[in-house]
């Protein structure tokens, strides 16, 4: 499954979709954490505390954001796989982030969550069967179906890690 299945594709969440590569859904996940750990986080440990911007979040609170997106899209897609019709609310990332409390946690231990994360995510994805990857619902106000929440997961990270490099990284030289 690529990201090229997707139809019709969700609006709201092409931004994401758009950024994962045309490839199979598994490699596609793995890549994604694969990159995650070639960052240096002798450098991102450098940047503690510190955010690119005024209002802008720290690098341990947008590493665990991305923990908490994969969340809330996997149970999305769990919830949509397994026929529940009910619409899915969306999410205040930043009232998530403000009571998160990521910055008193160690990065090494927040980069550890989202690898044990997506082994579970993995485990739920790769169990499913045809059907289940074709059934639509409503999540945060937008029709999609499981297959395009799976490729929203691999696309928030590789959205984040983007931000990471061009906006935390870069003004490190």
């Amino acid at each position: 499954m690529k990201r090229s299945d997707i139809n019709p594709m969700p609006e709201y969440y092409e931004r994401y979709i758009k950024l994962v590569a045309d490839v199979e859904l598994s490699e596609a996940l793995d890549d994604s954490i694969r990159q995650l750990d070639e960052v240096d986080r002798n450098l991102l440990a450098r940047l503690d505390g510190r955010t690119y911007a005024p209002g802008k979040w720290t690098v341990k609170q947008l590493a665990g954001h991305v923990s908490d997106g994969e969340r809330v899209f996997a149970y999305r897609a769990l919830c949509i796989a397994r026929g529940d019709t009910a619409p899915l609310p969306g999410m205040d990332q930043n009232v998530y982030v403000e009571h998160a409390n990521f910055d008193a946690r160690t990065l090494s231990s927040l980069a550890d969550e989202l690898e044990r994360l997506r082994a579970s995510t993995l485990d739920l994805l790769g169990h499913l069967d045809e059907p289940a990857w074709l059934r639509r619902g409503t999540a945060n106000g937008s029709e999609m179906s499981v297959r395009a929440l799976a490729h929203v997961i691999a696309g928030h990270e590789a959205h984040h890690l983007k931000v990471l490099r061009d906006r935390y990284l870069e003004k490190q030289g």
